[in-house]
This record gives structure tokens, C-alpha cells and sequence, in this order.
């Protein structure tokens, strides 16, 4: 089976806004602000965009972006849905796009003002207005990510043998790559594994305050275009190895709780599946990652469907020494949704970009390929990114 999509692409450009809890300004400013960023990153200027691409949840349409920084004519405009799970696939769509010639430059974006602005747990409206799938759990108290993901989480620790503690080393390990990147909201304050057992349960016994990621206003823009293309910008090219996304039969957004297991990502695993075949690599292949971190468990159960190990040892697998910085594989070195900054994934992307680049300021060593996943427990998405050979 040929691979036309693999290695065809490059992300040439990145930019992001700071990252806060009240940004003062709206969500088109942040937008505009991420994508003129990303655009000067790669050298390149608002006339040479001709497609446009960010989530269904984004509040900027695609005709305003475009119209505020000056682009000329655009080919080429999609959304992708399913919350974080859309933050690989969007690169997948603009890639898609640029290989099939469909267009040429294509910008992906997200922003929003998620802390200032709207914040999860705040059901409005009346349960007429609710989603039909929402209106099985919400009368009985579901109604954040957290209480979801909770339910999932608790199968898998009564399964696997697992604790809160092992998942308490993924905060761990987020929080001390955060505490020394200067971009990061958590910068200079790490914390022990200590710390994260003595933070308040949010759902207990499977959640507390510390395995939850953060709520954040920012935003996010990329430059996706041929390999050919960005060779000659100003920026070392990411060449888009893989790009996949995944769902699965009686799959719900955080609430997949009628399978037969609830303890396993089955749309990771398709995702991955395509991210193997497409780049020719396997697990060990990987130098880095950024594995969407907007709850702990989901860390775990991810290494496991990715093929990092075996379904319930990940507990074994996932050390603080092992996953961080000069460790055999670091992952976050951003920091991650915990640490850094919750931009539906898209600062992981970026982070990626610049382990690539050799640029981070938490740069892994030798680089070769580095994995990026989007939101968990949706159906989701995937890349590999690597650098120019």
C-alpha cells in the first residue's frame, strides 16, 4: 500500500500568543495575533496564504481571519471536529491540501479565551437543549471531562492494579519540563510526587486537582507547505512524516461506556496503526513526544494503545527518570496542557516544531522523530514529525 501523504509536507511556521488566564483581548486578536506570528516565523507574508484550517469549536471564522491580516484569496477552508482530538488532524487536513495541490500555504489556528471567557462545568440552558448523549449522565452529576474521563480511569486502576500515584508521575515529570520554559504558566514552580498526593481530590479516588490540566486563553497558528516550498523559507522544515486520524465503532465524546472495554483508547490505536505504516517506524523509533496530557490516566493508557508497552504496564513503564529530560523517552517538554498552557493541543505541536528544530528550551538530544497525539477518550488524531533529510 503506497503512502502518497508521508513526507510531502513540512510545518514551516509557528507562532503562539503568551499564554494566560485573562488575555484582555478577543479571541480574533489572539487568532490574528498567532497566525501573523507564524507567518513571520516562516518568512512569508498574509498574500501567500490560500487555505485555511482550525477546529468546529473555534469561535473565529475563517472569512475574518483571513479579511483582518490581508489574505488575498483562499482555495482551501475546513474544520475539524471533537474538541482536542481535532489538533493533529488539522495539520492532516492542511496537509492533505498542500499534497494534493489544492493549495499551497495553509495556515491552521485555534484560539480562544477558555479561562476568562467560557468555562467547562457551566451547563446552561435546559435539558431539552442538551446533547441526547449528555442527557444519560448529566442528571446523575457528569458533567465535566473530568467526571467522564473518571469513570474510564477508575475500570483501568481496578483492572491494571494501578494508583493514583502512578498517575501522579506524569504531573510530575509535566511540571518540571514547565518549570524551566520561560512560556510556560507553571514556569519555576515544579512539584514532587508528594505535592501532587497532598492536592485536593477532584473526583476521588481517581482524580485529584493536580491531574488536571489547566484552563487557558491563548492561541496557536502553524504554516503547512510542500517539503520543496519550505526548504527555501527561514525556518528548518518539519517534515510531516505521518499524519492519521482515528475512531472506532460505538465511540462517544468522553463517554464510550457501553464497549466491552472501557479500559483501553481503541481510536488511538487507529490512529496509531496509520502513523506506523505511513512513516515505516515503529515505538522505538521515537525520540520525543507531546502526548495529550489534559488528564493523567489518559497519559498512561496512551503509551499502552501507541505500543510503548503491553495493556497495564504502563505504570512499570511511565518513571519520572524515563520520561523526562535525558531520559530515554521525555515527553512534554513543554510542559504540556498541565504545565504549559490548555490550547486543545496545539502548543504541543508547536513544541514539537521546535524539538525538530533544535530550538526547545528543553531540547531533547538527537532528535530524529517525534510523535504528537491530540485529545483522548474522542475520536482523535495524530502526527510524526521529523526533520529534513
Amino acid at each position: 500500500m503506497s503512502e502518497p501523504l508521508s513526507r510531502r509536507t513540512a510545518i514551516a511556521g509557528i507562532g503562539q500568543t503568551e499564554f494566560s488566564k485573562e488575555s484582555g483581548r478577543s479571541e480574533l486578536q489572539l487568532a490574528c495575533e498567532a497566525v501573523k506570528a507564524a507567518l513571520d516565523d516562516a518568512g512569508l507574508t498574509a498574500a501567500d496564504v490560500d487555505g485555511l484550517v482550525t477546529f468546529t469549536l473555534d469561535n473565529n471564522e475563517e472569512m475574518e481571519v483571513g479579511r483582518a491580516l490581508g489574505v488575498d484569496e483562499v482555495r482551501f477552508f475546513s474544520r475539524v471536529p471533537y474538541g482536542g482530538g481535532a489538533a493533529a488532524g488539522t495539520v492532516l487536513q492542511a496537509a492533505m491540501a498542500v499534497a494534493t495541490g489544492v493549495a499551497d500555504v495553509v495556515v491552521v489556528y485555534r484560539a480562544f479565551n477558555e479561562r476568562s471567557g467560557m468555562r467547562f462545568g457551566n451547563i446552561g440552558g435546559s435539558m431539552s437543549t442538551m446533547p441526547l448523549w449528555l442527557s444519560w449522565y448529566a442528571p446523575f452529576g457528569l458533567l465535566t471531562p473530568a467526571s467522564w474521563v473518571a469513570l474510564h480511569a477508575r475500570r483501568y486502576m481496578e483492572t491494571y492494579g494501578v494508583t493514583n500515584e502512578d498517575f501522579g508521575r506524569i504531573a510530575v515529570v509535566d511540571r518540571k519540563h514547565a518549570a524551566t520554559n520561560p512560556g510556560a504558566w507553571f514556569y519555576e514552580r515544579p512539584i514532587t510526587l508528594e505535592d501532587h498526593q497532598a492536592s485536593r481530590w477532584v473526583v476521588e479516588p481517581v482524580l485529584r486537582l493536580l491531574d488536571c490540566c489547566q484552563e487557558s486563553d491563548g492561541g496557536v497558528a502553524l504554516v503547512v507547505t510542500s517539503v520543496e516550498r519550505a526548504r527555501d523559507l527561514r525556518q528548518v522544515p518539519a517534515v510531516i512524516a505521518a499524519a492519521a486520524q482515528g475512531a472506532t465503532y460505538d465511540s462517544e465524546m468522553m463517554t464510550s461506556y457501553y464497549r466491552d472495554d472501557i479500559t483501553r483508547l481503541p481510536e488511538m490505536r487507529v490512529v496509531a496503526d496509520r502513523l506506523w505504516a505511513q512513516s515505516g517506524l515503529r515505538p522505538e523509533d521515537v525520540t520525543t513526544a507531546f502526548l495529550y496530557d489534559h488528564f493523567t490516566p489518559f497519559v498512561l493508557m496512551q503509551l499502552e494503545d501507541l505500543g510503548f508497552c503491553g495493556p497495564g504496564e504502563a505504570k512499570e513503564f511511565a518513571t519520572v527518570e524515563r520520561l523526562s529530560l535525558g531520559g530515554a523517552f521525555p515527553i512534554n517538554t513543554n510542559g504540556g496542557l498541565l504545565g504549559e498552557a490548555y490550547i486543545h493541543g496545539m502548543n504541543g505541536i508547536t513544541e514539537s516544531v521546535r524539538q525538530v528544530r533544535g530550538t526547545s528550551c528543553n531540547q531533547v538530544d538527537g532528535v530524529e522523530h517525534v510523535l504528537v497525539t491530540a485529545g483522548t477518550g474522542v475520536p482523535t488524531s495524530g502526527l510524526i514529525l521529523e526533520p529534513d533529510r
